[in-house]
């Protein structure tokens, strides 16, 4: 059968499915947003994951020719800036490495979905002001990454894809608790989640 599209999805451990054990998946098995997404595609559309554990942009960037270009999809879903964020680099660095990645895509006929980094979740775990000021920090970096994010696909009308607003909890901010066990990766139902949204608001339209 003929392929129409070709998506490749491209990251870090959030596109790689990383999961920590749990009772329901006690060996931790990846469980990639990929291969949800090609579920809902169907046979016509090849989807490839390509993610890579604790990966950086800057990392990302440099094997993106090799990973994306090469193969020459119709689509490449990009998501950075988890790990970055860790390691407490600044958003517009952050962003200086998505842009590359934007941009080599666009040059190479390659449509771009860019995908905002999902928050974090710390639990009750906000009692003391130096952990709540600590949280507020991180979460307002998360969040001016995210406008970059969002506001550059606005530009080149792009379609971008909010994974934060998807699976955030509004009151607290941080990353929802049936999306998450271990506060940072997601859990099958939000890769499934992530993949059914993403299917919905970017592809069914174009498959």
């Amino acid at each position: 059968m003929i392929t129409s599209k070709y998506i490749v999805c491209f990251g870090d451990s959030l596109t790689a499915g990383f999961q920590s054990p749990t009772a329901d998946n006690p060996q931790g098995v990846p469980t990639p947003y990929g291969w949800f997404l090609q579920e809902l595609t169907g046979p016509t559309v090849r989807v490839s994951v390509s993610g890579v554990c604790g990966e950086l942009t800057g990392e990302m960037a440099m094997r993106f020719r090799s990973a994306v270009l090469a193969p020459q999809p119709t689509h490449v879903v990009i998501l950075g800036g988890t790990n970055d964020l860790g390691w407490n680099a600044a958003p517009a660095d952050i962003m200086r490495n998505l842009l590359i990645m934007y941009e080599l895509a666009t040059a190479a006929g390659i449509t771009p979905v860019p995908v905002t980094v999902p928050s974090i979740r710390v639990g009750d775990d906000l009692r003391s002001a130096e952990e709540r000021k600590w949280f507020a920090e991180h979460l307002d970096r998360r969040c001016q990454l995210n406008g970059l994010i969002l506001r550059y696909a606005e530009s080149k009308r792009l379609v971008a894809f909010d994974l934060f607003a998807v699976t955030v909890e509004p009151e607290s901010q941080q990353l929802a608790d049936r999306y998450s066990n271990d506060g940072l990766h997601l859990t099958t139902e939000g890769y499934r989640v992530f993949a059914e949204r993403l299917y919905r608001e970017v592809f069914a339209c174009v498959t």
